[in-house]
């Protein structure tokens, strides 16, 4: 009775963003990502799928190709640029801590695992914008130890068309909020109580920045991304995006 099963709406919207398949024709779409959802959802061992959704090998091979296609990303993105509702939009960041055993970012070479060192031990930073509704339509991942401002410049070019900006005051620099204005949108950002001058904000619209750390709190309702026990990044963000999707109701 607890299982969860994608209606045929929902799975006509999910379609066009999958790859056509070759050859012979793949099992049905929709119980395997019905069992990949209940899976992260849950934060099951694949071989502890149950049994309605099929073999769970088959899941596992599907979830992994598919993360590596990007395909979940791809998803998130493409549902959430045809609801747009993008006039006050929100950035904001929530580090997540990992289990003991990861290495750090570096150890192997390349980017790593995008997991660092800091006082609270191997942890990772999620960088996100939301929408107006706190819907999530960009994420960036860093490092734990990597600053906000690092996330804020890698998002801020990828923005879409909007009015507003809320943000903490951890994204409170110059150079940002110069970026914003010049693409067209107003920062609504507090200053640092370090500035000799204070700055002005619309203290009324700024509460609505509670939205996007709603969302945070709504992620981490799925065991697989509050426990980020993912190695490999590219899945872990493929986990991150199938949560968004599902929750935010595209």
């Amino acid at each position: 009775n607890n299982l969860y099963w994608l209606s045929e709406d929902q799975m006509g919207r999910l379609r066009p963003y999958f790859s056509m398949s070759r050859g012979r024709a793949r099992v049905d779409d929709r119980r395997v990502l019905s069992g990949i959802i209940f899976i992260n959802r849950n934060g099951l061992r694949w071989c502890d799928a149950p049994k309605q959704y099929g073999p769970h090998k088959t899941l596992y091979n599907r979830w992994k190709r598919w993360s590596d296609m990007g395909v979940f990303a791809r998803i998130m993105e493409g549902l959430a640029a045809k609801a747009p509702d993008n006039k006050t939009i929100s950035i904001e960041q929530l580090t997540q801590g990992t289990p003991h055993g990861f290495q750090p970012e570096g150890k192997k070479g390349g980017r790593g695992r995008l997991i660092g060192r800091t006082k609270g031990g191997m942890n990772t930073k999620l960088h996100a914008v939301t929408d107006t509704l706190g819907r999530p339509i960009r994420f960036f991942m860093t490092a734990g130890q990597v600053s906000d401002y690092t996330g804020a410049r890698a998002l801020v070019s990828n923005l879409p068309a909007a009015e507003w900006l809320l943000g903490d005051r951890g994204y409170d620099a110059d150079w940002f909020r110069e970026a914003l204005v010049n693409i067209g949108i107003k920062p609504c950002i507090p200053g640092r109580k370090s500035r000799s001058k204070a700055i002005k904000y619309d203290k009324r619209r700024y509460k609505k920045r509670n939205r996007i750390e709603i969302m945070f709190g709504r992620l981490k309702d799925w065991r697989r991304v509050a426990t980020r026990y993912d190695r490999c990044p590219k899945v872990f963000m493929s986990a991150i995006a199938l949560a968004a999707t599902v929750y935010s109701g595209y």
